[in-house]
C-alpha cells in the first residue's frame, strides 16, 4: 500500500491502496478510531471525511499516516455472507440471452456459473446502494450496454467487465441486466439503510419466477 496521502477536497485526505481488500481494510481501521466522519473504500483507494473545524489539513494528513503505519499487518476476514436470490432471464433478465451469445454459453450453464461462486462487494457507488460485485472473472468480455436503459427496477442484476451490478434502487443503468432479485436491498428506517456494504461477501441463487412474485409480495 502507498503511504501517500494527498487531499482530495477541503475536508478529505486520501490514500492509494495496492487491491480492493487492502483499501475496505484500511476504511475499518480508520473508522474504529472514531477520528473520521466517514470513510469510504473504492476499489484501491481510501477517503475519509475529517471535521475542518476541529482540525487543519496537515493533522488529518499527519493523522491518515499514523493510521497506515498503526493498522494490523492481516485482517480477519468475518465479513458477512448474503446469499440473494435471482430470478434469471425473462421479464427479470431481458439481457441474459444476448451475454449468453456473447460468451458462447447456454442459459443453464451461465446461471449455474454465476451461482457457483463466493464474490464480494468492492464499493457502493454510481448511485446510492449501487453494488459492484466483483470476482466473476468469466464475463470479463461482456461490455456495458450502447444505450443505457432510462429506468431499471430495485433489485436488478446487471453483468458488465467482469463484475455484477446490483440495482439498489430503481433509476437508469447501462449494465446488462441478467435477473433481478426480490430482495430488499434499502431500508429508509434501519440504522444501516443498504443491505449491502463494501466487503460483504455475495452469493447468488437461483430462482423460479413464481419464487420472485411470492418474494416480492412479502
Amino acid at each position: 500500500m502507498s503511504t501517500a496521502v494527498t487531499l482530495c477536497g477541503d475536508d478529505l485526505v486520501a490514500v492509494e491502496c495496492t487491491d480492493t481488500r487492502s483499501a475496505q481494510a484500511l476504511a475499518d481501521h480508520l473508522r474504529e478510531s472514531g477520528q473520521w466522519l466517514e470513510c469510504v473504500a473504492g476499489i484501491e483507494s481510501c477517503v475519509a471525511q475529517f471535521d475542518l473545524a476541529r482540525i487543519g489539513v496537515e493533522e488529518a494528513k499527519r493523522r491518515m499516516s499514523s493510521a497506515l503505519r498503526d493498522r494490523p499487518a492481516e485482517q480477519c476476514d468475518t465479513a458477512e455472507l448474503v446469499e440473494v436470490p435471482v430470478c434469471y432471464g425473462g421479464d427479470q433478465g431481458p439481457d441474459l440471452d444476448e451475454v449468453c451469445e456473447l460468451l458462447g454459453m447456454s442459459r443453464d450453464a451461465f446461471i449455474e456459473c454465476h451461482t457457483g461462486g463466493e464474490y464480494r462487494v468492492d464499493m457502493l457507488g454510481f448511485t446510492p446502494g449501487f453494488a459492484f460485485v466483483g470476482g466473476f472473472d468469466a464475463a470479463r468480455g461482456v461490455p456495458r450496454r450502447p444505450q443505457p436503459r432510462v429506468r431499471l427496477e430495485a433489485g436488478s442484476i446487471g453483468i458488465a467487465g467482469g463484475r455484477s451490478g446490483i440495482y439498489t434502487l430503481s433509476g437508469p443503468g447501462g449494465w446488462q441486466i441478467v435477473g433481478r432479485t426480490p430482495m430488499r436491498l434499502f431500508d429508509a428506517g434501519a440504522e444501516q439503510p443498504f443491505r449491502l456494504r463494501a466487503g460483504t461477501r455475495v452469493r447468488f441463487v437461483a430462482i423460479s419466477a413464481g419464487e420472485f412474485d411470492a418474494g416480492r409480495a412479502e
